[in-house]
């Protein structure tokens, strides 16, 4: 017998270990074969051009979100809110500009223009037809961290009140391994962090000083914010506590504001690396105008619940987004449609897979099982985003979250990655269920991009949940069959189609081991616990 079809036979083993050890035996388990056929059947469907690429707030949305809950439906899931499976998202979409195309600048030394795009973009969440901010200063704020752990706070000693704020992306550890967690980006380093900690700060707006390596993209990346920009709304307030303007500022718009202030560009930005460099508000103001053209829309999460037993007010989360990018420009054979079918037409199937899996179960899990497949990843975790301030189960109360994200086309692995490990007791439950498969565990210590920010778990760490995502391994348990379907021949690309020769041998075997894991957390006399905490 082939190693594959010995190490595939160890995981459906293991999972019946699991049911064994927590008193659940099923009647008649869904084969390995069975589970593959729906996995596949739900990644070609959702990856149909029928669905059309799964544009948010499109009629491919309705579709979609209709396909999702009728699936729920069928297999035994009670809705996640109220008597509905969808949880409306409201949001505001804007298109911003700055007044005649430039910001005017005043400063000790000279006069300058900032223009756009080239040396910045800018846009708000507010809902305003136009943003003023008459005599608006500029205060220069290293990486615009406040991070006591790392004993490091840009905004020591300067009032940032009411002016806007330019701050370096990334962290300091880019610079100097010996800081924070040295090419690891913590969120520190995130441009979402910036603003976020500029508005709590009472800022008026907040610049984020791109460099192409710290970013880990080119300019081009940050000057697609010419168009829509998307964010979250709320009624009540018309997003009224937003930033008056956020943005991207070039290195060559930034040498500019400091020449105009008679700053040394090169000096500052190099001190700025460093422990002990003091913020600063440069000599140099703007009156900023800023033109907006809104559109308020709605949205939807997706979710379905399997009820505990006796925990049954706590619950464990699944998630995996629906949203893709719809249509778009055409690759070389025309094909305008971006299918998603992997991203994440495949996680949406895993999330699927589980429900059914968990709701045959002949005695349910003590927590309840929630299986939410939210909006707007895409667009910027904008649906989790909403789910964790208004979640079907209290945050305090939801023991975890496993987030699935493009896990097919996958071959078998003997290593299992996990991403967002290391740091919760939810590593003893994997370690276990991967060495039930005869697996091992890497945990992701490459964070020099940010991907670990850049998924839907990312809002549950937020409020505290324990959250991973797995991913991809790379010790091949058939090094002679890689993938034929390499990430980067179709990750955001019309050629992320479903195809028939997909193998699934590594994603059946993953699904079954966070099924393993859920079921032990769901089972558990308590929550995972952080490390650190």
């Amino acid at each position: 017998m082939k190693k594959s079809s010995l190490l595939l036979l160890a995981a459906a083993a293991a999972i019946l270990t699991v049911f064994s050890a927590t008193g659940q035996n099923t009647k008649k388990p869904t084969t390995l074969q069975e589970e593959e056929m729906l996995l596949r059947q739900w990644c070609k469907t959702l990856g149909s051009d029928e669905f059309g690429g799964r544009m948010p707030m499109t009629p491919y949305e309705t579709k979609t979100i209709n396909y999702l809950a009728d699936e729920m439906k069928k297999l035994g899931l009670e809705p996640a809110f109220g008597n509905s499976y969808f949880q409306e998202v409201k949001t505001i979409s804007a298109v911003c500009k700055p007044s005649g195309g430039k910001f005017k600048v005043k400063g000790s030394k000279k006069r300058v223009e900032l223009n756009s795009p080239d040396d910045l973009v800018v846009w708000t969440a507010r809902e305003t037809e136009q943003v003023e901010i008459p005599k608006a200063e500029f205060v220069f704020c290293g990486f615009g961290i406040d991070a006591p752990e790392f004993n490091w706070n840009d905004y020591a000693g300067v009032d940032v009140k009411g002016k806007i704020i330019i701050a370096m992306v990334n962290d300091p550890g880019f610079y100097d391994a010996s800081l924070f967690q040295g090419r690891n980006m913590t969120y520190y380093g995130r441009w979402t962090y910036k603003f976020e900690q500029a508005q709590r700060l009472g800022a008026a707006g907040c610049l984020v000083l791109h460099n192409t390596a710290a970013a880990s993209y080119a300019w081009n990346v940050c000057a697609t914010h010419v168009g829509s920009n998307l964010a979250l709304y709320d009624p009540a307030t018309r997003n009224a506590g937003e930033l008056g303007i956020k943005g991207w500022l070039h290195e060559d718009g930034c040498r500019k504001l400091f020449a105009a202030a008679g700053v040394d560009f090169d000096a500052t930005i190099e001190a700025a690396k460093h422990p002990g460099f003091k913020s600063f508000v440069l000599k140099a103001k703007s009156d900023l105008k800023m033109d907006v053209t809104y559109e308020i829309q709605e949205t939807c999460n997706v979710a379905g619940v399997l009820p505990g037993t006796d925990l049954k007010d706590e619950a464990v989360v699944f998630s995996a987004h629906w949203d893709h990018f719809g249509f778009g420009t055409p690759d070389e054979t025309g094909d305008p449609i971006y299918n998603g079918a992997s991203d994440n037409g495949s996680g949406m199937a895993a999330v699927l897979m589980l429900a059914k899996k968990y709701s045959e179960l002949p005695v349910r899990p003590r927590r309840s099982m929630v299986f939410f497949i939210p909006t707007l990843e895409e667009s910027g975790l904008f649906g989790s985003e909403y789910y964790c301030a208004h979640p079907a189960f209290p945050m305090e109360k939801t023991a975890a979250c496993i987030n699935f994200d493009c896990i097919a086309p996958e071959p078998l692995t003997h290593d299992v990655v996990v991403l967002g490990g290391g740091v919760t007791e939810l590593d003893n439950y994997i370690m276990a269920c991967a060495g039930a498969q005869g697996r091992y565990v890497v945990f992701h210590d490459d964070n020099s991009d940010g991907w670990y920010f850049r998924s839907d778990h990312f809002n549950f760490v937020k409020k505290g949940v324990p959250a991973v995502v797995i991913e991809y391994g790379k010790d091949l348990v058939d090094p002679s069959r890689p993938n034929k379907y390499p990430r980067s021949d179709w990750y955001h690309k019309p050629s992320d189609e479903y195809k028939e020769d997909w193998d699934f041998a590594g994603t059946l075997v993953h699904v079954n081991m966070m099924f393993g894991v859920g079921l032990s957390v769901a089972n558990a006399d308590h929550h995972p616990r952080w490390y650190n905490k």
